[in-house]
């Protein structure tokens, strides 16, 4: 029999460990799932004789070690930063690892031992990293395959509310980590354009968007996110022209998110004085300049050259912004304070759902030929979120995959390795979760 210790039960993760347990008796695996909430791990087992629920503390150096020790393969759903520790145990304990995300510099520094024990540390195999990297390479070989020169990727994700429950203003509800929304993007960007090496600081993030359409859904817009750059090399694209990785969303987000960017309430720096009893209005008074007669709305307008009828004033009057309400948070930061008005409005509702949009963009040559391939998806939520599918599943097929002896890599991995997008893709569209391609020819 084979253990498999999953290390967090979030919402992402019941896929993942429904995943399992369904072709457990068949590959005879035990399923162990580890949460400090047991409650939660419990749950997301089921009723399933093949899993089992333990309350655990990945700062437990002694339980870590212990649990790690008697697993064929860990699977950590913990947030990025406690990945590290958990692989240094994998490491010590000769054990492989599966994670969902981004492969941090201390995640790398451990390449080298992890090949030289013929272990296999597998990242960014969920969505946005994951399915994106899969799904452009799939296109990149295929292209590759006719010759073809590849002058320009651009590759953008969303998670958003499906059309039709999208019904605030802002056309956008969490279907993620609320902090990770509230804190995207405060990393430079960059970007390669035209040939152009490109940074776009905090502050400018938002200003500078492209606009998309993706299949039948409408219209989105897409800012750049993370360190696109680094991913030329993994992706076989060294000489492209342009590269860009970003994030969607519906058009008008952006621009009035920007508010909150330029007045400063996504600083998760400083603590706010007196935070437990300031309103939501003295909050964003804090950070306009003083006057004694206008009101709150109008030194904003006045601060951000908006007019007082403007689209984007309505959209915060619907947050709550300007409104009397304490926002009740002890020590907090303005991040922490913005995160909570913003919980009080984008929270699904209990028959919501949510949907993910990825598009790649490829602009190609072939024989002088121009041509434009849009890849496409949209997953739309069912019995569970389109974000929990989508995240979760490809890193439980991985892990089958592994267990399964059909991935033979060793070292600090992302999928963008044939022996891994390939099969994974298979069966990702096995489920439903199919890219539609558009060519146009364009000259």
């Amino acid at each position: 029999m084979k253990n498999i210790f999953v290390i967090g039960a979030g919402l992402s993760t019941h896929v993942l460990i429904e995943y399992l347990l369904k072709h457990a008796e068949a590959n005879n695996w035990q399923v162990t799932v580890g949460d400090i909430n047991i409650e939660i791990a419990q749950k997301s087992l089921g009723e399933s004789s093949r899993g089992a629920a333990i309350k655990f503390d990945v700062f437990n150096d002694a339980q870590l070690s212990d649990e790690i020790k008697k697993s064929d393969i860990v699977v950590s759903m913990l947030p990025a930063r406690f990945h590290v520790l958990v692989a240094k145990k994998c490491l010590e304990f000769n054990k492989n690892l599966v994670t969902a995300s981004y492969v941090s510099p201390e995640m790398l520094e451990m390449n080298k031992q992890a090949k030289e024990k013929g272990l296999l540390f597998l990242n960014e195999i969920g969505l946005d990293p994951g399915i994106d990297h899969m799904s452009a390479m799939q296109v990149i070989e295929k292209l590759k395959l006719k010759d073809a020169k590849i002058t320009e990727f651009r590759s953008y994700t969303g998670g958003l509310i499906a059309p039709k429950y999208d019904n605030n203003p802002w056309n956008y509800k969490f279907t993620w980590n609320p902090r990770n929304v509230v804190v995207a993007g405060q990393a430079t960007a960059k970007i390669l354009k035209n040939g152009v090496f490109k940074y776009i600081p905090y502050h400018k993030l938002f200003e500078r968007k492209d606009i998309f359409n993706v299949l039948n859904y409408g219209e989105f817009e897409g800012y750049a996110n993370r360190d696109s750059l680094s991913y030329r090399e993994a992706y076989g694209l060294q000489n492209v022209k342009t590269m860009i990785r970003g994030t969607l969303r519906r058009t008008g987000y952006c621009e009035t998110w920007n508010i909150f960017v330029q007045l400063g309430l996504t600083d998760d720096t400083f603590i706010m004085e007196n935070s437990k009893n300031l309103t939501n209005r003295e909050f964003i008074n804090s950070f306009l300049p003083y006057h004694e007669t206008k009101s709150v709305e109008q030194k904003l307008c006045d601060y951000l050259n908006l007019k007082i009828d403007d689209y984007k004033l309505y959209r915060l009057r619907w947050l709550g912004i300007f409104d009397n309400t304490k926002t009740g948070i002890e020590n907090a930061t303005p991040a922490q304070i913005l995160q909570k008005i913003l919980e009080n409005k984008w929270t699904l509702d209990k028959d919501d759902k949510d949907m993910i949009v990825m598009q790649h963009i490829f602009n190609y040559f072939i024989n002088n030929n121009h041509y434009v391939l849009k890849s496409s998806t949209v997953v739309e939520g069912k019995k569970h979120t389109a974000m929990a599918v989508t995240v979760g599943t490809p890193a439980a097929i991985a892990t089958k995959l592994i267990l399964q002896g059909k991935i033979k890599l060793t070292g600090v991995q992302i999928p963008t390795i044939p022996e891994i997008y390939n099969p994974v893709m298979k069966e990702l569209s096995e489920i439903g979760i199919k890219f539609v391609e558009e060519i146009i020819l364009t000259n």
